[in-house]
């Protein structure tokens, strides 16, 4: 199994057998929900059933911090090969042994070292050879390239060795540390708000209660506008208008 950077890919040998057609391989894994809830199942690797390749990658499938049983077997043709079985756990991935590059530029010593997951805090330690009593700690987070080391003695011998420890606990990038428990606590103080507030509501404003108006001076009801009140008194005014026609003139020989 080879793990990068939280990636888990699994490896195996081509078998010695010869075979006439192309070798093809499965993959099946097993975790501790198959093997005691489900009776001991197997589930296949979806991207890694009769495949051509030597790998396959189970970043995906091994998703939780139990023990997991891994098998593969190879297809020639029509022959199947026994299982191989192999055992993995997460938390038991040895960390990578660090590649350091060291550059001298006058009085200042560059370190850099190969890049590692987020999770990974890279520990430089530095003394001189003649005084390895006297040793100083740097500490590199994964982002950090080249780690500058300025204020050295010309001349003399210096000694540098670095190790990487991966952290388990993960926070998301940009989120404070005091900023999930500060959450909890106004939600916490929000909801015992509301609680309170209706269990008030509840003694003093139930309609079984001995004082029926003990809620309306804290509730007080306004009028309505006259503009909404249903008593209204609605007057009607009918206006007048006056119809005025031009008399015909009488016009000689007494026709009209």
């Amino acid at each position: 199994m080879d793990t990068v950077s939280r990636r888990h890919v699994l490896r195996w040998t081509q078998p010695r057998a010869s075979c006439n057609s192309t070798v093809l391989y499965s993959v099946q894994y097993q975790g501790e929900f198959e093997l005691l809830i489900r009776n001991g199942s197997w589930i296949n690797a979806t991207e890694c059933q009769r495949i051509p390749l030597t790998s396959c990658d189970l970043t995906f499938d091994l998703g939780s911090d139990s023990d997991y049983s891994l098998r593969v077997r190879a297809q020639c043709g029509s022959k199947m090969s026994a299982w191989t079985r192999f055992l993995f756990n997460r938390n038991n991935i040895t960390p990578p042994v660090p590649e350091l590059r060291l550059t001298a530029a006058g009085a200042v010593l560059l370190v850099s070292v190969r890049k590692f997951p987020l999770t990974a805090v890279t520990t430089v330690t530095m003394w001189r050879k003649d005084k390895g009593h006297q040793t100083k700690v740097y500490s590199m987070p994964a982002d950090q390239e080249v780690l500058q080391v300025a204020a050295l003695q010309e001349g003399a011998v210096y000694c540098v060795k670095a190790k990487v420890v991966l952290n388990q606990d993960v926070q998301s990038p940009g989120a404070p540390a005091w900023k999930q428990p500060t959450v909890v606590t106004v939600t916490v103080v929000a909801m015992l708000g509301l609680l309170i507030g209706l269990f008030w509501s509840l003694v003093h404003c139930r309609p079984d209660s001995c004082r029926p108006d003990s809620c309306q001076k804290y509730f007080q009801k306004e009028p309505l506008p006259p503009s909404l009140n249903g008593n209204v008194a609605v007057r009607i005014v009918i206006l007048q208008e006056e119809l005025c026609e031009e008399t015909p003139h009488l016009l000689r020989g007494g026709a009209t």
